[in-house]
């Protein structure tokens, strides 16, 4: 499926592509970026619906963000759906990661994992945390993860 954004705009081409414009034409205005990128998923009886989101951010004046959807089967569990989510986002991380180094814009992957042990997505942190930081990455996690936690929640 190809990537859209919030207002229903789709692009074609690959992200790599779509982010290097839109960064051309943020850094042609001016504006000073950092990209985070992050995953939801929500279960629908067998089905479960992926959204994966590249949060652009401009220094001080909002941002917007690309947007791609896909579909998985479950039944699965919450802890293998959460690491399906931050796998989704690195892959996501490491396609762009060239643009990024090559601009000097920081990057974030957001996992919608909550800190704390009462959730039911605590117990994928650790693993998520390590696959995340050993593919040299920043890490984020709930409450601070936005990317997945609120952008692609709303989109999923």
């Amino acid at each position: 499926m190809n990537w859209r954004s919030l207002n229903g705009k789709y692009y074609e081409g690959p992200i790599e592509e779509i982010l290097e414009e839109a960064i051309q034409r943020e850094y042609n205005l001016g504006n000073q970026l950092k990209i985070c990128v992050g995953t939801d998923s929500q279960v629908y009886k067998e089905k479960i619906e992926y959204a994966t989101v590249v949060v652009v951010l401009r220094e001080g004046r909002g941002g917007f963000m690309f947007i791609k959807s896909d579909k998985g089967h479950g039944p699965i569990s919450i802890k293998e759906r959460m690491l399906i989510e931050v796998s989704k986002s690195i892959e996501i991380a490491y396609k762009i990661c060239p643009v990024l180094e090559k601009y000097s814009i920081g990057l974030e992957v957001h996992a919608d994992i909550n800190t704390d042990p009462q959730f039911k997505s605590h117990p994928a942190l650790k693993e998520a945390m390590g696959y995340i930081l050993g593919m040299g990455y920043a890490f984020k996690a709930k409450p601070d993860a936005f990317a997945s936690s609120s952008c692609a929640n709303k989109v999923v």
